[in-house]
């Protein structure tokens, strides 16, 4: 198992480009299975959870084409129907093939996701949303499985408001299996994220007909087919985030291109309230816009609240804690989303972070240095906020269970290094041998140097 040895205290220089968003490629991959010609994408990032989209689909009958950031997909064979429990464990937007599997083969038996534990995460309006157009829903032995009336899934109208608001994965299924039922689908109560946005985008160039993606109501027309295209996944925006917090935390001057700006307003008015200014140097598409970002040598404290889209994403509520554990004065991070997502607070805690938590907030009182210790990543997310932290302690920081960064983040600490980092990732099992961290440590800083 790979662990990164971080040597913190560095400024990082340079230019670094967003990749294509995890959160949106894993979906319109999904949403591949609908056509019945063959689908490319571009810019889809190299990432473990990616892969494993890509086994699921070949399980499925598709023929995946991977070249560089290119990934075409061909269905080969429209009979399989299971997703098998062997692969949709390893995360949760397996789910997403739910509904393209029902709308377009008639039936579909997927595996109860698995993924992150950041708190609970059911799939019950998933499942809401299919019965009202009119599928027949049963679980068995930990399935769902899922089939469409006689002459297929028909249009209705849904309500897909929950207790804890819209559903991303659930808009997307829902959504994916109207594009093919029978008549007019009204989907209220929609979620509004980009992602969600990105998957109606190329549903259109494949035929489909859909109204009101990024807003609260959906509009979707049934056709008969879906034919092929050619679509470039959007930026991720949660990454074009982190990266703005590592800019900020290391005291630095940071070029980021193809950066989703317009997906990010919430975040970046938080930034600016901490201290954090992102200068705008491109702005001809705001969703791959070109920014350089720097940081007042004092930050600000402030109060986040994170919500769904357009408010602050709880999928950066980590990396920003992080950041605000250097702010001088008193912060306040409320989770709304995933009451639970506080499991990086002990491991920053062990860090020399000053924080106290109460129920799903925190109040995180700023200090003038982290230091570097041995840390455990417990989450994606929480793995991005324990590395940042790690670039701007004092001393040598150890990341452990670096595979759950490894789902969101294409080879972070090649690039992050690139800009002057001392990160590098090793085998754990090397670490326990005598002196090994001090020279791991030790070379990253001579490479991050070069």
């Amino acid at each position: 198992m790979d662990v990164f040895v971080i040597e913190g205290g560095r400024r990082l220089d340079g230019s670094i480009r967003v990749l294509g968003a995890k959160n949106a490629a894993l979906p319109l991959l999904a949403a591949s299975l609908m056509s019945d010609e063959a689908v490319t994408l571009e810019d889809v990032p190299d990432l473990a959870d990616i892969r494993s989209m890509v086994r699921l689909l070949e399980e499925l009958g598709c023929a995946v084409l991977r070249d560089g950031a290119s990934a075409t997909i061909r269905t080969r064979d429209d009979a399989p129907w299971h997703a098998r429990y062997d692969i949709v464990r390893t995360m949760r937007a397996s789910i997403c093939v739910l509904g393209p599997l029902l709308t377009k083969r008639g039936r579909a038996r997927v595996s109860m996701p698995g993924g992150c534990t950041i708190g609970d995460r059911p799939v019950d309006l998933h499942l809401r949303g299919l019965r009202a157009l009119g599928a027949t829903i049963e679980l068995d032995e930990g399935d769902i499985v899922a089939t469409a009336p006689p002459g297929g899934l028909r249009g209705a109208r849904i309500f897909l408001g929950g207790n804890f608001g819209s559903t991303v994965l659930g808009t997307i299924n829902v959504m994916c299996a109207a594009v093919l039922a029978r008549g007019r689908t009204i989907i209220e109560a929609a979620a509004c994220e980009p992602e969600v946005v990105d998957v109606a985008r190329l549903l259109t160039q494949m035929g489909a007909q859909v109204e009101g993606a990024g807003t609260p109501r959906l509009v979707i027309e049934g056709v008969e087919r879906l034919g092929g295209a050619r679509y470039t996944v959007m930026p991720d925006r949660i990454e074009a985030g982190t990266l703005m917090c590592a800019a900020a935390i290391t005291n630095s001057l940071l070029t980021i291109e193809n950066c989703p700006l317009d997906a990010l307003l919430a975040f970046w008015d938080r930034l600016e309230e901490i201290g954090v200014r992102v200068e705008v140097l491109d702005e001809r598409d705001p969703l791959r816009a070109t920014v350089r970002v720097s940081a007042d040598r004092v930050l600000r404290p402030v109060q986040v609240t994170t919500q769904p889209h357009p408010g602050f994403p709880t999928d950066l509520q980590a990396q920003l804690m992080a950041l605000l554990c250097l702010a001088e004065g008193n912060s306040i991070v409320t989770e709304k989303i995933f009451g639970e997502r506080f499991m990086h607070v002990p491991e920053l805690a062990r860090m020399g972070a000053n924080l106290y938590r109460q129920g799903s907030t925190v109040v995180v009182s700023g200090v003038r240095q982290l230091r570097g210790a041995p840390v455990m990543a417990s989450d994606l997310r929480a793995s991005a906020g324990l590395v940042l932290a790690g670039l701007s302690a004092r001393g040598t920081t150890i990341v452990n269970r670096v595979y759950h960064l490894d789902r969101g983040y294409e080879r972070l600490d090649e690039r992050l290094g690139r800009l002057g980092a001392s990160i590098e990732r090793v085998d754990e099992k090397d670490l326990e041998r005598p002196a090994t961290v001090a020279v791991v440590a030790a070379r990253a800083s001579r490479l991050a140097s070069a």
